[in-house]
């Protein structure tokens, strides 16, 4: 009888637990959601900040489409224009007129410098990558700890912090496999950007790696949009610039 009654309570508490999961993971997609449409056009700008006060600005145009596609063109600076990268899963590339080909990059590099990598700039949707589970979370917020589905995402475990009332992102930790802090990413400044879309117009970063260093993503607009296929290939990386005409 004891054996039953183990065995019940035991299977009462992995279905508990498999609720919480698919419940984690509904409210990750709902932040995913929040944050980008499934297809869309973006300009941000980019600046990095040095401990000695200097800074570098950049400003990208931006295109994404579904959960792993995603380009990007350099506008500013002059030095940089006309570069672009291009992110299909784990997979990245760097066009650089001079070169006039594809170079591979990886998610761990910067093509900016500064706090932010590449994973970040060309961040995919989050339930693409992480699969999440509840944390204890506080009276206004929901804390949700996220574990990388494969080895091949930038960070192994990122810790989440989403308002409760309307599911905004606030905060991501993102942690090493060894359990690390390696940069803290804020999000800030929500901002109705029309069509639907309200979310937060900062992301400002920083790192214990990099002391005196801080890098801020700013996002001067963002809209739906629906793109072909074609843009998010190789060959298509040199004509980006055509999208704006």
């Amino acid at each position: 009888m004891n054996r039953k009654i183990s065995s019940t309570v035991n299977l009462i508490l992995l279905l508990t637990i498999s609720i919480f999961a698919q419940d984690a993971d509904k409210l990750l997609k709902e932040v995913d959601e929040n944050l980008m449409p499934d297809s869309y056009e973006a300009y941000r700008t980019l600046i990095n900040e040095e401990p000695d006060g200097s800074k570098k600005e950049f400003t990208f145009y931006t295109v994404k489409k579904g959960k792993d596609k995603i380009a990007m063109l350099y506008l500013a600076p002059a030095s940089e224009k006309g570069r672009s990268t291009l992110r299909l899963g784990e997979n990245m590339w760097l066009y650089i007129p001079s070169v006039n080909k594809p170079i591979r990059i990886t998610s761990l590099q910067s093509v900016t410098g500064g706090v932010f990598n590449n994973a970040d700039i060309m961040q995919l949707e989050y339930s693409y990558e992480y699969n999440a589970e509840f944390d204890e979370g506080t009276e206004t917020e929901f804390i949700l700890d996220l574990k990388a589905k494969n080895k091949t995402v930038a960070y192994d475990r990122l810790k989440m912090w989403v308002t409760k009332n309307d599911k905004i992102l606030r905060k991501v930790e993102a942690y090493s496999a060894s359990g690390m802090l390696i940069k803290t990413l804020e999000f800030k400044n929500d901002k109705d950007f029309g069509g639907g879309i309200v979310r937060p117009a900062a992301i400002e970063t920083y790192s214990p790696l990099y002391k005196g260093f801080r890098s801020v993503m700013i996002y001067m607009s963002i809209r739906k949009r629906q793109l072909p296929d074609e843009v998010f290939t190789q060959n298509y990386m040199s004509r980006l610039d055509d999208l704006r005409r």
